[in-house]
This record gives structure tokens, sequence and C-alpha cells, in this order.
């Protein structure tokens, strides 16, 4: 297929005409003197600038192409390639920054020191990535590593891009809290959330289903650090979601940050609900999310990293603890695309 026809076809699978529909839309909304007094104002504008951005990448390749000789459009190959890449970012919220939960499983002290370095594998990666990775509650092991965290990671296609790392992370090395070195293997559980923002109208949370508890924020050991009561625990009480935050001075941006993750595990609430449903019509069995290992990094006796939906693998796992994912979510993405 010639360039000129790919092109032609990214006007269809980016939906780009109905997107110049929606800034015409957005653009009415924001011309009421009462626009920016309402609730959702901001991510509204966010939209608006993220729809434009696409828009404008679009029609400047399409500009190109109508008026390049056909030795120059063969120079707009990469272009083209960056803007196929974006029709994988179909789903609801994949243009959306992410929250990414860490939990420790099975492997004591050894695991709690995977999900740390898993931790710093996402945040190093966030950083190559353009993107900007925030932990904003964590609790410390009680030797090592850390027992779970949460990491917000906000850019545009956050979401879509860390949406297929969801799921249970193994790894095997030389165990170095034990006085022998013997192997060990450790399992991290890491939970992919759209983030969804306080001013989202998609998540609508009544105060009667809330209970707001402050507490003072605690660091190793459980040991106080704060003389106020700036952490916050949020549960909602219909569904027994439970979410902290104490990362923030301020009890106002943690109280912020936990609402948005508690709207965020709420639409992915949802998202399941809806999967389960189509699977219930498809008569299939929805697989059990925990226990289900996707990757697995040995670093003993051999090194390898492996993800065992795509089968795509790296033998340099140094390379992809210090952030080098790119390859994995690529071959991700192609997997989704291909399963659904």
């Amino acid at each position: 297929m010639n360039i000129q026809t790919r092109i032609e076809d990214l006007r269809s699978a980016l939906k780009i005409d109905e997107k110049k529909g929606r800034v015409k839309r957005i653009e009415e909304e924001m011309g009421s003197p009462d626009f920016w007094l309402g609730d959702g104002a901001n991510v509204v504008a966010s939209e608006l600038k993220n729809l434009k951005d696409e828009i404008k990448q679009f029609d400047d390749i399409y500009e190109l192409s109508e008026i390049a000789s056909e030795e120059e459009m063969e120079g707009l190959e990469p272009e083209v390639v960056v803007l196929e890449k974006l029709t994988r970012f179909g789903g609801k919220y994949d243009q959306n920054s992410a929250i990414v939960n860490f939990y420790a499983g099975a492997g004591g002290d050894d695991a709690q020191d995977w999900t740390e370095m898993l931790l710093a594998m996402y945040i190093k990666w966030a950083e190559r990535s353009g993107l900007v990775a925030k932990v904003v509650d964590s609790s410390k092991g009680s030797i090592a590593g850390i027992k779970n965290a949460i990491l917000i990671v906000d850019g545009q296609y956050a979401y879509g891009k860390l949406k297929g790392e969801n799921g249970v992370h193994r790894l095997v090395r030389q165990s170095p809290f034990n006085a022998k070195s013997l192997r060990q293997t450790s399992f991290a559980l890491v939970e992919v959330l759209p983030k969804i923002e306080d001013r989202s109208k998609d998540i609508v949370l009544e105060e009667k289903d809330l209970k707001i508890d402050t507490y003072r924020s605690s660091g190793h050991g459980g040991q106080s650090v704060n003389t106020t009561d700036s952490a916050v625990r949020i549960t909602h009480i219909p569904t027994g979601i439970v979410v902290t935050c104490q990362n923030e001075k301020s009890q106002l941006q943690n109280k912020q940050f936990a609402m948005s993750v508690l709207k965020s595990r709420l639409a992915a609430l949802l998202l399941l609900q809806h999967k389960e449903k189509i699977s219930e019509l498809r008569g299939e069995s929805p697989e059990p999310e925990w226990g289900s290992q996707i990757r697995s990094y040995v670093l003993h006796p051999y090194k390898l990293v492996k993800d065992h939906r795509t089968n795509f693998e790296s033998k340099n796992p140094d390379d992809v603890l210090t952030g080098n994912l790119d390859g994995f979510i690529e071959a991700e993405l192609k997997w989704m695309v291909e399963s659904n």
C-alpha cells in the first residue's frame, strides 16, 4: 500500500472528521460566559488541546502529501508510522494519564524489594518517554523495598501505553537477603488504571457514599513523619474500595489525589464489568488476574526477560529494568489489537 493511500486511510481510522466536529462543539461551549464556572472546565480544555494537536498532526502530513514529489513522499514514512500507531489507542480512556498500583506478592523481603525495583523501572520508562511520573503513596517494607505504592504517570496516551503492563510480574534471582545467596522467585502485581480527573463527569461520587478519614503520615516501620493529620483515607461505601494518599504535605492535595484514584478504580470496575458481560455473551470464562504472570525477569542462572503473552523477549534485563520497555509495549499493543 502506497503512502498516499495509507494517509487517506488514517483519516477514517483516527476519526479526524468526527474530532473536528467535537472541537467545534467544545469551542461553542467555551464561548459561554458560565463555562469556566462549571465543574469539568479544565478537563474539557485539556481534551480540546489534545484533539487539536492530533488533528494538526494529521492535517500537516495530509497537506504535504498533496504537493510532495514521489521522493518527498518517501520522507513522510516515519510520520505516517507514528500516526498509524495512534490507531491502536481506541479505548475510551486510552488518551488519559495513568495510575499504576504496585503490590508485593509471594516472596517476603525479596518480593518487597522486587516491587520497589518495578516502581523504579516504570518511573525511568516514563522519563524516557517524555511523561511525568510521581509517587503519591507508598508503604515501606519491614527490611527493604515496598509493600505497595501508587504512581501517577501524567501525559497523553500514558494509560493506552501502560494498560498492557497490568498483571503479575515474576522475578528469579539469587537472593540478596539470603546468606547462601540461594535462588529466589518473587512476585509483584502491577495494576494499571486510567486517571480520571476529579472534575470529570464520567464518574459521579455522592458524599453519602464516602467515608473520609485523616491521619498522620507514616514513614519506614510505621514511624510518624508529620505532625499534622495530612494523610487521607477515602472509603467508597457501596463497593468497599479504600484509597489512601499520604505523600503530599497538604491534606487538600492528598484528598484530591485520593479522589482521582478512587474515580479511576470505579471506572476500571465499570470497564471490568463490561468485559465480563461480553465474555458471558461469548461463553468465555474470565481469566484470574492474580497468579497469571504476564512476564518473567530471570537474572539467574541466565539472563532473560520474556513476556508470556506476546513471546517478546530481551536478553538484557539491566536495560529493561532501567526503563527500556518500548519493545514490550509495542508487542503488547499489537497483541491486544489482534486479540480483539
